[in-house]
């Protein structure tokens, strides 16, 4: 037998042997918000980000990894969850605290997360930072109001999230150097910030630095644990360390492209971006010096983030736990840095559905490989069930999702054919292997077809609908197909 086959075959066993105990792995899960496929694993250049691009040598990289919602709030809802908004309408920032479909504060017979399916299976689940769409997984409004309970109710032993000199969740988020926030009432809107030398004078290092006490705490226990480790950066307002920007500052980085507004029904004017604060006309599109600089802005970020996950991994390998810890590193949306003179999310376009998907097995995902198979947010519950295979596994609700194990084990080259996602005023964004669909669905009739052929350019530069309408019909055939009972 070739070398080659024997390592699959060992892969194979050794995948069957882990899989019929249970509780089988630690679970380190890292959210980073705001975060399109901006990294050297995913083809960019010049990189920013050498831990994420050494973390996929080991990993499954999903490149057709696409979120259910454009926003925070209701793609964190679909991944905890695993509930469909086709199925929920869960479309808000609110969603898991607020509304028809928020989550119960009694507990049910089912888990009604993934992270209260871990706990009652014995794990000691720990979060940090921004996993749900709260900073710090309680409830209060970005003034400060609010109760504090608990926004994923039943999931997390331990709200582990350090403040500093923010002294607040929402603070820590929206956080400038030296305790400032936007939400401190003093007028703070700089676009952007790098004046903190240290990487602990800003949240997120204060995070790593957190994940990394935990773990050390975890590989002395031997405790079974489910870390949710929720970066804030590359979030709004841009602000990272003075060596980010500096690092960044000094490459070549080139002006947006496709910068103008497209001929879309599905476009906004990026109100978010736009009400803070620059030092140069805040036109639309940006003047091209500008437009790189505020993508330098965010690549100074995303440089931060990833040596704070680089420290977070080295911390893991430390504590003795990487040989029996599943890491997953999950982008909970992409953005548009100046791309259809969008600065932002909350857009049924590629740019802003696409994000990060990395996903290590011990063991099993050792040589590191890109895959093109399509993977929506909704997968990701059933995939750690069927890696972990927790004790209780009972849950409240269908999952909507499929599992990716196979992918991640090698034994298939996809599980769905295509990704659907959703977003406001009955928007449905339906993704195959060649393109993208969006429609406005008014009664069960799609209204306002645009279809792109995703091969060309991520960015809608040409609508397809009245070309190729068979496409278009199979799309939405597939969609309604596929769309959860």
């Amino acid at each position: 037998m070739h070398r080659i086959g024997i390592h699959v075959v060992l892969l194979l066993f050794a995948w069957t042997a882990s899989a019929s105990a249970e509780n089988n792995y630690n679970v380190l899960f890292i959210a980073v918000d705001d975060l399109r496929p901006e990294l050297g694993c995913y083809g960019r250049s010049p990189t920013v980000s050498p831990a994420l691009d050494e973390l996929a040598q080991e990993s499954v990289v999903f490149r057709n990894h696409f979120v259910q919602v454009p926003t925070c709030g209701a793609s964190r809802y679909a991944l905890l969850t695993g509930r469909s908004p086709g199925k929920t309408g869960a479309l808000g920032n609110e969603a898991l605290y607020r509304g028809k479909v928020a989550l119960s504060s009694q507990q049910l017979p089912g888990a009604q997360s993934l992270t209260e399916m871990f706990r009652r299976s014995g794990y000691h689940t720990t979060l940090i930072g921004k996993i749900s769409h709260t900073a710090d997984g309680k409830v209060y409004a970005y003034n400060g109001q609010g109760d504090g309970r608990d926004e994923v109710p039943h999931a997390w032993d331990e709200l582990a999230t350090p403040y500093g000199p923010w002294k607040r969740g929402w603070g820590i988020f929206f956080a400038y150097a030296n305790g400032k926030h936007r939400e401190d009432g003093d007028g703070h809107l700089d676009l952007m910030e790098f004046t903190a030398e240290q990487d602990n004078q800003l949240p997120d290092g204060m995070l790593a630095e957190t994940a990394i006490e935990k773990l050390q705490a975890y590989g002395k226990s031997g405790e079974r644990f489910f870390m949710g480790l929720g970066f804030f950066k590359p979030h709004l307002p841009f602000v990272a360390t003075r060596q980010d920007w500096e690092a960044v500052d000094s490459m070549d980085i080139q002006p947006v492209p496709h910068g103008t507004k497209p001929e879309t029904a599905y476009w906004h004017s990026s109100g978010e971006f736009y009400k803070y604060k620059t030092e140069y006309p805040k036109t639309n599109p940006l003047a091209k010096e500008d437009q790189i600089t505020a993508r330098k802005a965010y690549l100074a970020c995303v440089r931060y983030t990833d040596r704070q996950i680089g420290k977070v991994l080295a911390g893991l390998k430390e504590s003795g736990l990487e040989d029996s810890t599943i890491v997953v590193v999950w982008g909970d949306h992409g953005w548009q840095l100046g791309e259809s003179a969008l600065w932002a999310k909350h857009v049924s376009h590629e740019r802003a559905l696409n994000s990060p998907l990395l996903i290590k097995v011990p063991g099993v995902t050792s040589q590191g490989r890109m895959t093109s198979a399509l993977a929506e947010t909704l997968d990701i519950y059933p995939t750690l069930v069927q890696l972990c295979d927790p004790k209780f596994q009972q849950t409240e609700y269908p999952l909507d999702g499929v599992s990716l194990a196979s992918i991640l084990n090698g034994t298939s080259d996809k599980v769905r054919d295509i990704a659907v996602s959703y977003w406001r005023n009955n928007q449905v964004s339906i993704r195959d292997d060649q393109h993208r669909l969006i429609v406005q669905m008014q009664k069960g009739t799609p209204h306002k077809m645009e279809l792109y052929d995703v091969r060309d350019t991520p960015d809608p530069l040409k609508n397809l609908a009245k070309e190729k309408p068979d496409v278009v019909s199979k799309l939405i055939q597939s969609m309604q197909d596929a769309s959860p009972k």
